[in-house]
């Protein structure tokens, strides 16, 4: 289920500066800001934090982290994202998308407003909006707490098939303060054992309070 070979055929696209790599051309990128670049190396760089990997060449797909378990995590994710310049979206209910001021900032960090009543459903507007554009990178956090869980949720599982995109792992291992980019997982028809094996790549990364299992 996973591809390693794929990933490797692009591994000179991954120029690295210390702090986080340089993405490949197929990947999502933001219009280029030097101090937002600047600003994003040097919160990974106080927090002695780095982006190690390297990440597919390919225009879309879905991207999970974990473990999460704690708000500090968000800090470094974003701070990477800013770093590279990546343009990974997430979805957010649209209600905070109406709250004053608060909605710019969002769409700045790449937040997108979903419909929770929309008949189609969350998955299905996530799995068109990936399937409607030429780059599209959606991210989300599959424990969907910071509590450790027994049970993933399923939709990023369920997103990926819709669209037809493979998934992405990335990880937060806060021993090393690491940021890491797994091989891309293709979903197949079993769900629960795509989900378990997943799951598996993910037990040597411990979050800030806790690992995946």
């Amino acid at each position: 289920m996973s591809d390693t070979d794929s990933d490797d055929q692009h591994r000179d696209h991954n120029q690295h500066d210390g702090v986080v790599p340089i993405l490949p051309p197929n990947a999502p990128q933001v219009k280029h800001n030097g101090f937002t670049r600047w600003l994003g190396r040097s919160i990974l760089r106080l927090g002695g934090w780095r982006v190690m990997g390297s990440f597919p060449n390919i225009p879309r797909l879905v991207m999970i982290g974990a473990p999460h378990s704690s708000n500090w995590d968000a800090v470094w994710a974003f701070a990477a994202k800013v770093a590279m310049g990546l343009d990974v979206r997430i979805l957010v209910k649209d209600s905070v998308f109406r709250i004053p001021g608060l909605g710019w900032m969002c769409r700045r960090l790449g937040m997108m407003p979903v419909d929770r009543s929309a008949p189609a459903g969350v998955i299905e507007q996530a799995a068109a909006l990936i399937r409607d554009q030429e780059r599209f990178w959606y991210g989300l956090a599959p424990e969907g707490t910071r509590k450790r869980v027994e049970r993933w949720k399923t939709g990023f599982w369920k997103i990926a098939k819709a669209a037809e995109v493979p998934i992405l792992g990335i990880y937060l291992h806060y021993p090393e303060r690491v940021i890491g980019v797994g091989p891309l997982f293709h979903p197949t028809d079993d769900m629960a054992a795509d989900i378990a094996a997943i799951r598996k790549w993910y037990l040597p990364w411990e979050g800030k309070h806790h690992g995946t299992q």
